[in-house]
């Protein structure tokens, strides 16, 4: 009897050994999984939707337990995003303002060439600032007025909110005197639009063009990533991850962010159609 006993006793405990290391072992997996697995949400410029999208392949390729994310908003909303609290890094495509940038940071990844595009039946191929700046407020409505054919001007722009309108008209100094006949919400649309209209033009980010569309030098400059590195090709604009001052990213929002502005990331942003930054 008392062998019967011990056996039991003995038995119990090893039962409950077991039952403990389970539930170690249980709970050490699903404090992995909660502690090994992230998240980093971006939102913003529609027009860095391929520098977002090589940076982020690239990266979880090497960082399979980090999942980055893209809600293209546009630079406004992208801006007023990560401002709220409502993603990690907001994506920009025009530099911050005053006000801005009293409560975000603003870290330049790449730089974007904003090429002047038009139809490929159209005959002219170069234009200086001043005439860009004329078409779109109307002083010039006739393609003759520049050395063009006989036909009055179709201006295709971007929405109020987006960056590329913004970055444009800072550099045009035409901000709020355009006269568009279309306001798009996507650099795609503007494309499309301009590689349907003959009389049309329009602008877009240079990763964006397609050879749908004749792309016109400015000045006698041709937007390329060593013209727009070095500055000879004037109408460029930023591309930049937003984050705010008074809150520290997660650990997996900065290696991202590391990751983004260094030089192991030149190769992506050069793929995506964009400069890398001049180190």
């Amino acid at each position: 009897m008392r062998k019967i006993i011990g056996m039991v006793i003995i038995g119990a405990m090893l039962a409950a050994a077991l039952t403990g290391c389970g539930n170690e072992s249980a709970s050490s997996n699903s404090n992995s999984v909660q502690t090994s697995s992230a998240t980093v949400s971006t939102d913003g410029s529609t027009s860095m939707e391929k520098v977002i999208g090589y940076l982020s392949e690239a990266y979880m390729s090497e960082n399979t337990n980090t999942k980055i994310t893209y809600n293209p908003t546009g630079s406004g909303a992208g801006i007023q995003a990560v401002s709220e609290g409502r993603c990690d890094i907001g994506l920009s495509s025009r530099d911050l303002k005053s006000e801005e940038a009293q409560s975000l940071n603003a870290t330049v990844v790449a730089i974007d060439g904003i090429a002047m595009i038009v139809n490929p039946q159209n005959s002219i191929s170069d234009l200086t600032i001043e005439q860009i700046a004329k078409i779109y407020t109307g002083e010039i409505a006739n393609w003759s007025e520049v050395g063009g054919n006989d036909a009055p001007i179709v201006l295709i722009g971007r929405e109020a909110a987006s960056g590329t309108r913004d970055g444009f008209e800072s550099i045009t100094k035409t901000k709020d005197k355009c006269q568009y006949t279309q306001e798009l919400t996507s650099t795609g649309d503007v494309v499309q639009t301009v590689s349907s209209n003959p009389n049309a033009i329009g602008y877009a980010s240079l990763a964006s063009v397609k050879d749908t569309v004749k792309l016109l030098s400015v000045e006698g400059v041709t937007p390329t990533n060593e013209t727009i590195q070095n500055g000879t090709y004037k109408i460029q604009r930023d591309f930049v991850f937003v984050t705010p001052k008074n809150k520290q990213l997660s650990d997996a929002a900065q290696k991202f962010m590391d990751y983004a502005s260094s030089a192991a990331a030149d190769a992506m942003i050069t793929k995506a159609g964009a400069v890398p930054v001049k180190r």
